[in-house]
């Protein structure tokens, strides 16, 4: 039986196909060359003194459905990235997915106008087109989903990310992963407390995968993280940062609710 996941990859594929058709590779090119240098990711995920928040930018998501309502409803990714930053944030992630999370490649656009940190493209990236329209729109690091990539294609966008000057942040949910991931040659590993199979989350599942990451990456949470004691487990436990949105923007305020998790409110 086919997972949300599997639809999500399938359609993917399908997408970049048609993307091909009509794309104007001189233009990308051209995109690409005169795109402002890339921000180091790396860098500001990697900074010691505390763990290192990135925050998120999505309007909704498979699991948890429209995501900005009440307050937030209608609500500028400009609007919220600012916020972010003030609040602290060492770097930014934005969902470009249009099916299933509202997304676009001008919300990154966007965002990187009016950001002074390093963006992600969050994405099911499945071919080095998806890189190169991350690079163009002005993103900083690219996500790579171990689950939803075979070694081959693992290991050449993630050589392709590095080429064009930006971080490969590559997330796994299974251990069974963590091997290939490491052998593609990845430095900065995000585990994903949130099954994609299922969309179940637990946070206890970084914690117990903690051990089994070498000291000499950098180390991201993702999903399940609401809470400063949630924070602080993190914290404790060396993790470098973390990879928040749903949480923050089902605040009412997203500003404080960042500052609230990185115990500045």
């Amino acid at each position: 039986m086919a997972t949300v996941l599997d639809e999500i990859i399938a359609a993917k594929h399908r997408e970049v196909a048609e993307a091909k058709q009509s794309l104007d590779r001189a233009a990308l090119e051209e995109r690409v060359a005169s795109a402002s240098p890339p921000r180091d990711f790396f860098g500001a995920i990697s900074r010691e003194g505390g763990i290192n928040l990135i925050a998120e930018f999505k309007r909704r998501s498979p699991s948890a459905g429209n995501i900005l309502t009440g307050p937030l409803e209608g609500a500028t990714v400009e609007e919220i990235v600012a916020g972010y930053q003030v609040a602290g944030a060492a770097a930014l992630s934005v969902l470009t997915d249009a099916t299933w999370f509202g997304g676009a490649l001008e919300d990154l656009a966007a965002a990187h106008a009016v950001a002074s940190v390093p963006i992600l493209r969050k994405e099911f990236v499945v071919d080095a087109l998806q890189v190169q329209e991350a690079r163009a729109a002005g993103a900083d690091a690219v996500l790579l989903i171990a689950e939803c990539l075979d070694d081959c294609l693992l290991r050449s966008l993630h050589e392709e990310i590095l080429s064009l000057g930006m971080t490969p942040l590559v997330e796994l949910h299974s251990a069974e992963h963590l091997p290939r991931v490491l052998e593609a040659g990845a430095t900065v590993i995000g585990i994903n407390n949130r099954d994609l199979h299922t969309m179940t989350t637990c946070l206890d599942h970084v914690l117990e995968l903690r051990d089994r990451v070498p000291d000499s990456c950098t180390l991201v949470a993702e999903s399940g993280i609401r809470t400063r004691e949630d924070v602080l487990r993190l914290e404790a436990a060396g993790i470098d940062a973390m990879l928040v949105g749903e949480s923050l923007l089902r605040s009412a305020d997203p500003q404080a609710a960042a500052a609230a998790l990185l115990g500045r409110a």
